[in-house]
């Protein structure tokens, strides 16, 4: 994983910091906007009850109450020391992972080769009779294409090579060379430029104004690439809202979408300004799936907006909701690197001991690194926990001995958990950071009032049906049909993009089954579990010049239980705290009563902060995350879990059916895993790849002589009025040439939604005699529908997907029957 984040998409909540130390990036043009924090309001009275609540959704009731009482009487408040007080040891905020892979990203330039591609008042190379002035303005032309370079690189491209998406869309001729060079100068100028002001439509003339015209060509396969593939002209600025990409080939084309969340909501924009049909199902009641802010409220209007899943935009350089932040003038507060640890009877946290565990954190990761490169090398596709490993290392060099300095390093190990949503001892040593070269540069930013803006912002005039929980989705070579409730939705083409953890619980039947190592990929790899506790009080008394604090532990299994705590008081609009729970606590977190929680984390709090002098009053209102038990969810975001790798994402990214059935989502982003950008892009990625299934099919259309006209359809529909045997929805016509139990028969399968739109669909199978009379024997169509293809293993296809020996068959049974009549 590569950011701290918590995003995912993604995912139910910040993913925490041992991250690599890329904040140096070079920023893209104003990408990182300036603090902007709003400020929280400040009670001058007694304040309502508390309301603490079990959910991780919007319909959370009360089930505890307490009460609290401003102790200044005169309404005023005097200044509240902090845990960050200049009287406080304070340590730099952790990052999620340690950059062990990449150099400084500014030292980076394209390569001589590379700089052909030139403005069109300039000179393609310098050479010793050039002026000064034309020297200095080709120095600068080098620097602006380095500039360029590092932009593009932000967003994702390689340095000074073609992205695979690049060469199977066939941008060059001949992949390397010199075409390829011009090629990746003209893409990082188009992007780089649009990049500059996100506000406006770029179109391939506004490129060609800035590059010399024998490149026309490279601007035009360029232009396209990064339009079709959502690199420009993408969000949801007005002048990009109104215009569309427009391609032909969409033609009717109409795609079913499984999921309303950030991978769902961003693919419908796309599609739909390409020219598709969409429509969106959702389970819940509201869009935005694993991202929730939840609206807490208190007395004297006190109001504060928490974010019960992802929260933090991670890397804001080259990170696309950045993009949308910009493009909607949504402030970003950067998330200070100041993060106070205790110890548990409240003191602070000794900055010497704490500079020498991190070092020794920090020392122990790069041990496991060397040892799983040896692994590797030598003993081949070798995989232990990095629990394991990690335990391992300490033991062996003694470090950490100490009971404060343990306590110390499990703080480390339950901010890795967080990172991760899972236990080390699940982590894969081999694998577990397997994103991070793909680590987006820039400041950690939380968006002020939450990320139910973006949701709100992208859902907007999107054809969406909530209350609509997706049962099955069944696919052939003539569509799809996917089966909400009492109502089936029919389309071209399905993309599903529910979480890992709802694939991993098989609700959702695939007919036919998903492929075998999709399967087995959503099986290796993990789906974990991080929750919250979100406190609204009526004042901030923990100060307002920090945004993290940390709690230390004495008991190892328990380390994850609040150890580190979010203050959203600059952001949320209220005094808002929000207490992480990861690990194995995050488990049995989800067993323990909200009363008992609060108790839990007043404790702490009014350890850290009553022997100051500082009153910790009662919130006024809590709300605590079960994202586990969440039936949309099943858990938080994904992981590499022992015998899985990076290359399990890609396989859950495979489309199924011939270009039928797509999938996104952050467990199908390789390099953006759990966070709420690779949400973002893979609904992008699967835009891109709807489109291109449907240029294919306007080019290779079925071949009518291998297809049924509309005669022989209406004919073998007569046929069915009188079939030989029927069963619910199952009707089928034997063989009239014989009747031995061997002999092939004609399954129909009808399935009627309410939409009218949409209307039925009949799907056809081809199967023994024997079978059919199995099958007549069993109750109810979902069960005969799991034994046709669980235990005969027969595909239902349409009309045209019958085999051969299916269109002998019902030429046969036309010739007898139709002479008959």
């Amino acid at each position: 994983m590569v950011m701290e984040a918590e995003a995912t998409s993604t995912v139910q909540s910040p993913q925490h910091q041992l991250s690599p130390s890329s904040n140096n990036a070079t920023p893209t043009d104003d990408e990182s906007t300036p603090s902007n924090p709003l400020s929280p309001p400040q009670p001058t009275e007694s304040t309502p009850e508390a309301a603490a609540s079990d959910s991780a959704d919007d319909d959370t009731t009360a089930t505890t109450t307490t009460t609290t009482t401003n102790p200044d009487d005169t309404g005023t408040e005097e200044p509240r020391p902090g845990p960050s007080s200049t009287t406080e040891p304070t340590t730099r905020r952790r990052r999620r992972k340690r950059k062990r892979f990449l150099g400084m990203i500014s030292s980076m330039v394209l390569r001589p080769h590379a700089r052909s591609v030139a403005l069109n008042d300039v000179e393609q190379t310098p050479n010793a009779s050039l002026s000064k002035y034309r020297r200095r303005r080709l120095s600068n032309l080098s620097k602006d294409l380095d500039v360029e370079a590092l932009i593009a690189f932000s967003v994702g491209f390689p340095v000074d090579s073609l992205t695979e998406e690049e060469i199977e869309a066939n941008v060059v001729e001949t992949v390397g060379g010199v075409e390829q060079a011009n090629y990746i100068v003209v893409r990082n100028h188009i992007v780089a430029r649009w990049r500059s002001n996100v506000s406006l439509w770029i179109t391939a003339d506004h490129a060609l104004e800035s590059i010399r015209s024998e490149h026309k060509h490279l601007v035009d396969k360029a232009y396209r690439f990064l339009l079709e593939h959502g690199y420009i002209n993408f969000g949801l600025a007005p002048a990009i809202k109104q215009s569309k990409i427009r391609s032909e080939e969409t033609g009717k084309a109409n795609v079913v979408i499984i999921g309303a969340g950030l991978a769902g909501l961003t693919a419908a924009r796309q599609l739909v300004s390409m020219g598709f049909k969409v429509v969106i199902l959702e389970g819940r009641l509201r869009p935005g799936g694993r991202v929730l802010t939840r609206k807490m409220h208190g007395g004297d209007g006190i109001v504060a907006a928490a974010d019960l899943g992802g929260s933090v935009l991670t890397g804001i350089n080259g990170n696309p909701l950045g993009v949308v932040a910009r493009q909607l003038g949504f402030p970003l507060h950067k998330v200070r690197d100041i993060c106070p640890l205790y110890l548990p009877d409240g003191k602070a946290v000794d900055s010497k001991i704490d500079s020498r565990v991190e070092a020794t954190f920090n020392k122990l990761l790069d041990r496991v690194c060397k040892l799983r490169q040896v692994m590797v090398d030598e003993v081949k596709c070798v995989d232990v926990s990095l629990g394991t490993a990690l335990e391992a290392f300490r033991k062996i060099f003694g470090v950490a001995e100490d009971p404060e300095e343990r306590m110390l390093l499990d703080w480390h190990l339950a901010n890795l958990e967080y990172a991760n949503a899972a236990l080390l001892s699940n982590l894969s040593m081999a694998f577990w950071d397997q994103d991070d070269p793909y680590e987006m540069g820039g400041d950690h930013c939380f968006i002020p009032g939450g990320n139910e803006r973006f949701i709100r912002a992208l859902a907007e005039d999107l054809p969406i049906f909530y209350d609509r929980t997706v049962e099955c989705v069944r696919y052939g070579v003539d569509g799809v049909l996917v089966c909400a409730g009492r109502q089936v939705f029919r389309a071209d083409m399905a993309l599903c993009t529910v979480p890992l953890g709802v694939l991993k619980k098989g609700v959702i039947e695939f007919e036919p089954e998903l492929p075998k190592k999709k399967r087995e990929a959503t099986q290796r790899l993990g789906f974990g579990l991080l929750n919250k506790v979100a406190m609204l009080f009526p004042y901030d008394f923990w100060g307002g010049e920090i945004d993290t604090f940390g709690h230390l532990s004495e008991d190892p299994a328990m380390r994850g239980e609040f150890f580190l705590l979010y203050s959203y008081s600059s952001v949320s609009g209220g005094p808002l705290l929000v207490a992480l729970v990861a690990g194995e606590a995050a488990i049995r977190f989800e067993k323990m009563s909200p009363a008992d929680a609060l108790e839990r984390v007043m404790d702490i709090l009014r350890g850290i902060f009553n022997p100051k002098g500082i009153e910790v009053p009662n919130p006024i209102q809590v709300v605590c995350t079960r994202w586990g038990q969440d039936r949309f969810t099943y858990g938080s975001y994904s992981y590499v879990a022992i015998g899985s790798s990076g290359d399990d994402y890609d396989i859950l990214a495979e489309s199924v059916g011939d270009g039928r059935v797509f999938f996104a989502g952050e467990a199908t982003n390789k390099q953006y895993p759990a966070t709420m950008h690779g949400a973002f892009l893979s609904g992008m990625r699967e835009a891109a790849n709807i489109l291109k299934t449907a240029k294919r099919r306007s080019l290779f259309p079925a071949s009518k002589s291998e297809s049924f006209s509309e005669e022989d359809s209406q004919q073998l529909s007569r046929l069915f009025e009188n079939p030989d045997i029927e069963f619910g929805n199952f009707s089928v016509l034997f063989d009239p040439k014989s009747d031995t139990n061997e002999s092939n028969s004609l399954l129909r399968v009808g399935f009627h939604g309410e939409k009218s739109e949409w209307g039925a669909i009949h799907l056809y199978g081809l199967l023994p005699r024997a079978q059919v009379i199995e099958l007549s024997k069993i109750d109810q169509d979902v069960n005969r529908l799991k034994v046709l293809n669980q235990k005969f293993g027969v595909r239902l296809v349409g009309i045209n997907g019958l085999s051969s020996a299916g269109e002998s068959l019902v030429a046969s049974i036309k010739s007898v029957r139709m002479n008959a009549i």
